[in-house]
């Protein structure tokens, strides 16, 4: 078993930067395949980024290109997702999620842990 805790959100004004953490416990999760999704008030929950174990691959969601990077750090056993140029929409509860397959999948329904949430909230 894997146990995420996210931390890092907040309110921040438009343009500013936030850094998400996602820090986990349990079984190391050194070769597992990490992600970040968000969901907004009334909207479905959406894969942000996404990165292999060794970080190597890396996705993210056209919305964020150029502005958001994930990353990790094995050794913490933690995954970030800075967060730069922040908009309003970018508002959400932002989740990590993690998988042990090595594929880079956008479907939620594809990993199995996931932490409790951070709130962001981007004011313009």
């Amino acid at each position: 078993q894997v146990q995420l805790v996210e931390s890092g959100g907040g309110l921040v004004q438009a343009g500013g930067s936030l850094r998400l953490s996602c820090a986990a416990s349990g079984r190391t999760f050194t070769f597992y395949t990490k992600a970040w999704f968000r969901q907004a008030p009334g909207k479905e929950r959406e894969c942000v980024a996404i990165s292999s174990w060794n970080g190597i691959s890396t996705y993210y969601t056209d919305s964020v290109k150029g502005r958001f990077t994930i990353s990790s750090d094995n050794a913490k056993n933690t995954v970030y997702l800075q967060m730069n140029s922040l908009k309003p929409e970018d508002t959400a509860i932002y989740y990590c999620a993690v998988k042990s397959a090595s594929r880079l999948t956008t479907d939620r329904e594809d990993y199995g842990y996931w932490g409790q949430g951070t709130q962001v909230t981007v004011s313009s």
